[in-house]
């Protein structure tokens, strides 16, 4: 083999190595504008969480404290009524007793 074929063959690696570095460039400037799409989605989801879920939740959660107080509140005559039947019911027993021993 010849130093003119040698150069050649060089030559025509070099020509096939600098065709992949072009479609390597490419493929890498494409993988940076996906990348900088996702970072503009990613921004945006940042977004919509702060301003929206977020206070969304918080609303919800605030409603639900409410709800709850709400429940307490009427559970309290609740249970009153049931103390106050408790006691009816002794009273009563007790008034069946003293009946009893009375006849």
């Amino acid at each position: 083999m010849t130093d003119s074929e040698k150069l050649d063959l060089i030559l025509n690696k070099v020509g096939g190595l600098e065709g992949r570095f072009d479609k390597l460039e490419e493929r890498f400037d494409k993988l940076e504008e996906r990348v900088c799409h996702l970072e503009n989605d990613i921004r945006d989801i940042r977004l919509i969480l702060e301003n929206e879920i977020r206070t969304n939740i918080q609303r919800v959660a605030e409603g639900h404290l409410d709800l709850s107080r709400n429940l307490h509140e009427v559970m309290k005559p609740n249970n009153e009524i049931e103390m106050l039947a408790v006691k009816v019911s002794m009273l009563e027993t007790d008034v069946r007793e003293l009946k009893r021993k009375i006849s």
